[in-house]
């Protein structure tokens, strides 16, 4: 299986360069230290990274003539020379734009991936309006935040390309130019474009932000229109041919199941889906389902009998198709992102329920998201800050 990741280095925590290394590979480090520390000082970087004082010191001074971070508070010690604390620069900041069929939030985060503002933009059918919709947003919130330095986009959505070959290979949900997106984002607004399967850069964000250690083979599920999932192992996302590694969503479990948009029938996504909660609550209530699959969990939430039942009948479709990843790779964690995450505490006891049943594998850890619904926002961040300098 190919492995290219896009990104120069592994995510473990305290993996330092040698001297063979490229010394992009300690700024990166150091950086990542300061994001998920800060307030941090120097000798508490040195200390925690491994690296010696003088080459701490000579980084930290890059990074703040290059404007990523700040020298903010002294600390306070019984004695000696008092610490000045570093911070990130908070000027600078990313725009996330996290696509889906009919709509597309436009946010504007900073280094850290807290989210500084969002947009929710309803795209029409047309490609091409809908891609002057999302030009017309970004410029928006680059106006509405004059005082913002913006280092990049990223862009997180629902389908697979070659990076490399830079074209599209699947895209069952996205009935757009997927490519064309990237090229005239960059011309209408002059920044550099980052862009992902969302998967991936989900997979990709669990590690650059640290909810996960990055030692240990995972594997994000991302719960939306469809089913998509990102492979973090050894160190890499895992692409495979064409880019194609990871879509567990269009494994056949029912062959006379409903039309998937792959061709197929009865794919794992046509099941397990929000589309197919949506379509669980039309068959069992006998009613229309609401216009959103947030809809349906309010509803759920709000004790509506059939809303809930709907929706343990899509969790337990979901376990079971966790059983397959498993089985496959057997990954220390499974990492849940979508808008069923919102009600976990109701339906995530009847996903781990099926995922044990009859697993071949040791079940691994599976959890949401931290970040909940802001998932994919926060992932497009990663993808422009693994690909920057840094």
């Amino acid at each position: 299986m190919s492995t290219p990741s896009g990104n120069p280095f592994t995510f473990t925590k305290k993996q330092s360069a040698s001297n063979k290394t490229p010394r992009k590979i300690n700024r990166s480090l150091v950086f990542n230290l300061i994001r998920t520390r800060q307030r941090i000082s120097r000798a508490d970087l040195a200390r925690i990274s491994g690296l010696q004082r003088s080459t701490i010191s000579s980084i930290v001074e890059d990074l703040i003539r290059d404007k990523w971070i700040l020298e903010g508070s002294m600390g306070r010690l019984p004695r000696g020379r008092r610490p000045t604390f570093l911070e990130l620069n908070d000027k600078r900041a990313v725009i996330a734009l996290d696509i889906h069929p009919s709509q597309t939030t436009v946010a504007v985060t900073d280094l850290g991936g807290r989210i500084v503002s969002q947009n929710v933009v309803a795209l029409p059918a047309d490609p091409n309006k809908a891609m002057a919709q999302i030009v017309a947003a970004i410029r928006k919130v680059m106006e509405a935040h004059p005082e913002k330095s913006f280092d990049g986009i990223g862009i997180s959505f629902p389908g697979r390309t070659d990076l490399q070959a830079e074209k599209p290979i699947f895209a069952p949900n996205l009935k757009w130019p997927v490519l064309s997106i990237k090229s005239k984002i960059q011309r209408a607004t002059g920044l550099r474009v980052e862009m992902d399967n969302v998967a991936n850069a989900c997979a990709l964000s669990e590690v650059w932000f640290g909810d996960s250690d990055g030692l240990h083979d995972l594997v994000v599920v991302n719960v939306s229109e469809g089913i998509g999932t990102g492979i973090f192992a050894n160190g890499t996302l895992l692409r495979g041919s064409n880019g194609m590694a990871g879509e567990f969503g269009h494994v056949q479990m029912e062959a006379t199941g409903p039309l998937c948009g792959c061709g197929s029938h009865g794919c794992w996504e046509t099941l397990a889906s929000n589309r197919a909660g949506l379509r669980y609550y039309e068959e069992i209530s006998g009613a229309m389902a609401p216009a959103t699959f947030n809809g349906l969990v309010r509803m759920a939430e709000a004790d509506d009998a059939h809303a809930i039942e709907a929706l343990h009948k899509m969790a337990r479709f979901l376990g079971r198709g966790l059983r397959t990843i498993i089985s496959a790779l057997a990954p220390s964690e499974i990492i849940i992102v979508g808008d069923i995450t919102a009600a976990w505490y109701m339906f995530g006891p009847s996903v781990e329920a099926e995922l044990k049943q009859n697993a071949l594998a040791k079940s691994p850890k599976l959890r949401p998201a931290y970040e909940g619904n802001t998932a994919r926002l926060r992932s497009a961040v990663a993808l422009v800050m693994s690909a920057s300098h840094v």
